[in-house]
Order: C-alpha cells, then sequence, then structure tokens
C-alpha cells in the first residue's frame, strides 16, 4: 500500500468486516515498551508519526492522533491533516475524544495484549456514558493489513557478566521471592522486558536501542523462574548461566501458563502488565493481586558495579562527544555539514572506541527551527543543513555493555543572538540548580522540578517536558519509577528519590520555527554529609563530562555561585576527558573549559 490514505482506508475496511464501529492504535507492544520492535510499530505504519509516545483512534468517519507536548511540532510534520485530526495529552485523552465522538451503539475495538486494564476501564466507561461498547479483539486488526509486516527478532540473548551486574540472578529471584512471601502471594508475572533482563541478567538485541529480549517471566515464591522466550533464541551458555531453577519455555506457552495458576495468589503490576495477562490469570482461575512489578524499585537503585561500570562507560562517552564537538568546530562555519552528517559523524566517534553496542536512542540532531522539536528524528525527508549564525541542538547516547549513556549539548554556530544568549543562560542556570540540590531523603523528584524552571518562569517561559528521567544500566536509557518532573502531563514524578537512582538533568528552551536549547547531563542520587543535618540528607553527582558552549554564556546573569560551579565542572572535564584526547582536540578542549574570564564576567 503506497500511501497512508490506502493503509487508513483498508483498515476502515478490516474493521467493517468485523462489524466493529472504530478501533485504537496505541504505540506499545506486549510488554508496554516505550521504544518497540520493528513488528510492533502499527502506529507508524498507518499515520507516518515516528515519534516514541503516541496513540490513535480510527471511526468510519474521523480519526485522530494524540500526543504530548513533546510532539506538538513533529506530529504535525509527519502526519496528514487531510486523514487526522491532532489531539494534546493530557488536555484530552482517546476516553474523552470517543465519549464525544463515537457513535450511540458503536463497538469500538482495541487489542488486550497493547493496553492495561485501567485503561480498558476507563474507555469502556466514557463508551458506555454514549451507549457505545468497548470490544477486545482476539487478533489486531492492523496486522490483518499490513502486508509487509516485519516479524519479531530471531536474535539470541545474551549473558550479562554477573562482575557487570554487580549480583547473580539467583540472588536477584531470592530478593523477588522474599517480596513475595511477605504479600502471602505464589508468584509474580514479569512482562516488562528491561525487569526481565535485569532480573535474568540477560541482554538481547530484539529491539531497537534498548537490549532487552522479547520474553515473558513468571517467578515463584521459592525462587525458582519460568522464562518464556522463542527457543531459538536460547544457546547452551545462556542455559548454562540461567541454571536448574529457571525453566525456559516458548513465548506462545505464556498465555497457557497464566491459565494453569488456578487458586493461586499472583502479582500483575497495572501499569506494566497489559489487560490481557489478567484476563487470563482470572479465567485460569488465579486471584490477581495489584502491586509494581518486584523488579522496578531495586534495578533502578544502582549496585556499587552498575555504578562503576556506568561511570567508565560516561568517560569513553564523553570523550567520544568532545572529540564530535570539536570536528564540528572545524567543520560547521563550512556550511557544508546537514543534521544527517552530523549524526553520523557522532555515531562513529563512539564505535570508535571499539565498545559500542547500539545508541541508546535515535540521535535528536536538530538545526535552527528543527532543534525546537523536542524529539526530533532527522531523516531523509527533513535533513536540514547545519548553517551560520544558529543554533545546533544534538541529544544522543550509547549502549555500552558497562553503561547507558544520555547527554545533549547545544552549540552556537556562528554568532548568537542576545536572545539566543539569555534564553541558554537561563536554562544553564536551572542546570546548575538542580545539579547543586541538597535534599532530605523522601523527597520526591516532581518537588525538585522547579528548580530548573524558576530562571525561564521568571521571565515568562517554560519547557513542555519533564526535567529528568530515570536511566538504566545498559538497559533502557528512559527508566522508572524516578522522575523529576510535575504537572498533570507527567505523572510519575512522586517516586522518593534514593541513594543510587540514576537521572539525567536536562531542562530546555525551545522557540517554534527558530531553534531550541537543552542542556542534559546525568546525575547520580548520592548521601550527602550536612553539618547538624537532622535527618539523612541526598545530592546529586553529576556523571556527564563535556564542554558546555562558552559563547552562549552571558556570565552577566550568573551568581558567583554559578559561574563557580561552570569553572569547576570544567576543571572536572579537563581532568578526566583530557587525557583521551591529543593534538588540536586537547588543545581545543583546554580552550573550551577554561575558568570564564574578567571580560567574559564584565
Amino acid at each position: 500500500m503506497s500511501t497512508y490514505h490506502d493503509r487508513l482506508a483498508a483498515l476502515r475496511e478490516e474493521l467493517e468486516r468485523r462489524r466493529l464501529d472504530g478501533f485504537v492504535v496505541p504505540l506499545t507492544d506486549e510488554h508496554m515498551s516505550e521504544y518497540v520492535g520493528a513488528y510492533a510499530q502499527r502506529l507508524a505504519w498507518l499515520t507516518g508519526f515516528q515519534g516514541s509516545a503516541g496513540s490513535a483512534v480510527v471511526l468510519p468517519a474521523a480519526a485522530a492522533i494524540f500526543v504530548d507536548g513533546r510532539y506538538t511540532l513533529q506530529v504535525r510534520e509527519q502526519v496528514s491533516p487531510d486523514l487526522w485530526s491532532y489531539q494534546s495529552v493530557p488536555e484530552t485523552s482517546i476516553a474523552q475524544w470517543l465519549e464525544t465522538h463515537a457513535q450511540e451503539g458503536a463497538r469500538i475495538g482495541y487489542d488486550p495484549w497493547l493496553h492495561t486494564r485501567g485503561w480498558a476501564k476507563a474507555a469502556s466507561a466514557a463508551l458506555a456514558a454514549r451507549g457505545a461498547t468497548l470490544v477486545a479483539v482476539d487478533t489486531n486488526p492492523i496486522d490483518a493489513v499490513w502486508p509487509d509486516r516485519p516479524a519479531p527478532s530471531d536474535a539470541r540473548l545474551i549473558v550479562h557478566p554477573e562482575g557487570l551486574a554487580g549480583r547473580s540472578s539467583a540472588d536477584k529471584r531470592q530478593e523477588i521471592a522474599d517480596w513475595l512471601a511477605m504479600r502471602g502471594a505464589d508468584a509474580a508475572v514479569l512482562s516488562a522486558l528491561d525487569s526481565i533482563a535485569w532480573t535474568f541478567n540477560v541482554r538481547g538485541a530484539d529491539v531497537d536501542r534498548t537490549p532487552v529480549a522479547l520474553a515473558y517471566a513468571i517467578v515463584h515464591a521459592d525462587a525458582t523462574a519460568e522464562l518464556f522466550v522463542a527457543p531459538e533464541k536460547i544457546g547452551g551458555d545462556v542455559v548454562q548461566h540461567l541454571g536448574n531453577a529457571v525453566t525456559v519455555r516458548p513465548r506462545d506457552a505464556f498465555a497457557g501458563a497464566l491459565r494453569g495458576l488456578m487458586g493461586k495468589r499472583i502479582i500483575a503490576d497495572p501499569e506494566r502488565a497489559v489487560a490481557a495477562i489478567f484476563s487470563e490469570l482470572e479465567a485460569g482461575g488465579a486471584t490477581v493481586v495489584e502491586a509494581r512489578d518486584p523488579a522496578v524499585l531495586p534495578k533502578a537503585i544502582k549496585n556499587d558495579a552498575e555504578i562503576a561500570g556506568h561511570k567508565a562507560a560516561q568517560l569513553r562517552d564523553g570523550a567520544a562527544l568532545a572529540r564530535f564537538l570539536h570536528w564540528l568546530s572545524v567543520e560547521a562555519p563550512g556550511g557544508s555539514l546537514t543534521e544527517l552528517s552530523a549524526a553520523d559523524r557522532l555515531h562513529a566517534f563512539r564505535a570508535e572506541t571499539g565498545l559500542l553496542r547500539d545508541l541508546s536512542f535515535d540521535t535528536i540532531s536538530g538545526a535552527g527551527p528543527n532543534g525546537a522539536v523536542v524529539h526530533y528524528r532527522v531523516s531523509a525527508d527533513s535533513d536540514r543543513a547545519i548553517t551560520a549564525d544558529s543554533l545546533y541542538l544534538v541529544d544522543s547516547g550509547g549502549q555500552y555493555q558497562d553503561g547507558t549513556t544520555d547527554v545533549t549539548r547545544t552549540v552556537a554556530v556562528g554568532t548568537p543572538s542576545a536572545e539566543m544568549r539569555d534564553r541558554f543562560t537561563r536554562v544553564l542556570k536551572g542546570h546548575i540548580a538542580l545539579a547543586r540540590a541538597v535534599f532530605p531523603e523522601g523527597t520526591r523528584g516532581g518537588q525538585l522540578d522547579v528548580l530548573a524552571r524558576q530562571f525561564l518562569w521568571a521571565a515568562g517561559l517554560d519547557y513542555a517536558h519533564g526535567t529528568g528521567h530515570g536511566v538504566g544500566a545498559y538497559l533502557s536509557v528512559h527508566e522508572g519509577p524516578q522522575r523529576i518532573a510535575s504537572g498533570a502531563a507527567f505523572s510519575g514524578g512522586d517516586e522518593p528519590l534514593r541513594a543510587g537512582m540514576i537521572l539525567s538533568n536536562e531542562p530546555g528552551y525551545y522557540k517554534a520555527g527558530e531553534y531550541g536549547i537543552r542542556i542534559e547531563n546525568l546525575i547520580l542520587v548520592e548521601r550527602r554529609d550536612v553539618a547538624g543535618a537532622e535527618k539523612p540528607m541526598l545530592g546529586f553527582e553529576t556523571l556527564t563530562f563535556a564542554p558546555i558552549d562558552r559563547t552562549l554564556i552571558d556570565v552577566a546573569l550568573l551568581d558567583g555561585g554559578e559561574r563557580g560551579w561552570i569553572d569547576a565542572y570544567h576543571a572536572d572535564v579537563l581532568r578526566v576527558i583530557g587525557p583521551q584526547l591529543e593534538g588540536d582536540a586537547r588543545q581545543w578542549l583546554e580552550r573550551q573549559t577554561a575558568p570564564l574570564d574578567r571580560e567574559q564576567r564584565g
């Protein structure tokens, strides 16, 4: 099918054949993943939308696509307004839209393997108000009209060394077993791919940019487990690694295994387990207890080995980024670079380390107005030249066996305007305020979010994304439950921060049609000794080392403490990255990390 018009028409014909009056299309897979394999890219195939969060609804005479503030510009560039109406989340939701647009008596289909039970209940209630019904489908109708749909990956699982994991899989399963015993439960269902990878100390190559394998697991109260994965993906090394306490079963046996847990008390995560998992458990006679996946919190709190690995990854990644930024400083003024050529060169610098396994996400390489598209994804069609007197924003990261990186730098090409320098410095001040924060145990990320926004707010400015997300240990670049975010758009920012958690610190500013600014480092929550403190205190250690563009800093807007932070940070960058560079690149780094001088401060 050559056009998105044809694809939408084919889906409508398939829905009519199935006696459905609509269908909901999420951007996820059976594991509620953020990044999904090619076989699950149904939303992109149907609409053309390439973002990492969104959903759509198709009715006989109307169709809508739903995105949040990160994708307001991107969705308009990639999705035809002739076919789809644009809906902004959280101002509206699929349930609210259906309540207004579904016809009385309509049967709206959904795939229970792609939605949570909570979502299904909310959508059912909204439709009931219209006299309409939400209908679970046995097979996804998009799959029936997608003629060249890719098959799921057959890549083999990889053993993740215990020296990097810091704990054995047996130890992790025992922790989950103890957790189950405390709750009087017989087993826990794990369906989140990163939870399975972490629990069993395995990695995979089934999802671009995230080293996970398509699998399900059931961990029992005696610390044994069943791992459901396609047999051809398991080699002898993985079988030996898993040991006798883990039974490997075909992935397609998972639903039947859930139905076989009759009379058992089973933990399932309402946020991470799809509606079909609850339905299968209940149909089989199990008692389902809703609770958070027991791997989520221990996975988020990094142990000493994971922290050491992450720091090692950051040092080599920082050197690769410094080489790129030096190269950019030489090549960009000539006007020959584009977003794609720059992203490719940055990838090459990382690959030259010899240890890069993958990028941690598609590089956001945004020149000029494309930098204002928060989660911009450059393509051959959108590729823009990096021109003089503009800003270039590059948000990128690598997957290394010892750590996952994520860093954003905004660079002035030529002479930045006074407005650009003002906005950049306000973003920098917010970044510094968060980096320097000291706070008591029990503090939530949402309570810290204002620190990063305050200087933008003072000028009547803001940004439409969270300030910080969790990061995995050679796992997902976006990892919960910790976040630094606030407001209805950023649910999940109320998890208490704990020592060992890694997050991003990434305030920004975006002027639609002109430029974007973001400064992102990764930070580690650590314990802080505070003289006279009456309760345990925490703070952040900055883990990312890369120079911040001096030409964009309006030093007159900084106070002494902020100037001191920048000088100290740049001294650290030179100390740890400098020895990895030589020649012109080393000299460039020395200039970029020199203390802010008196002339600048004036």
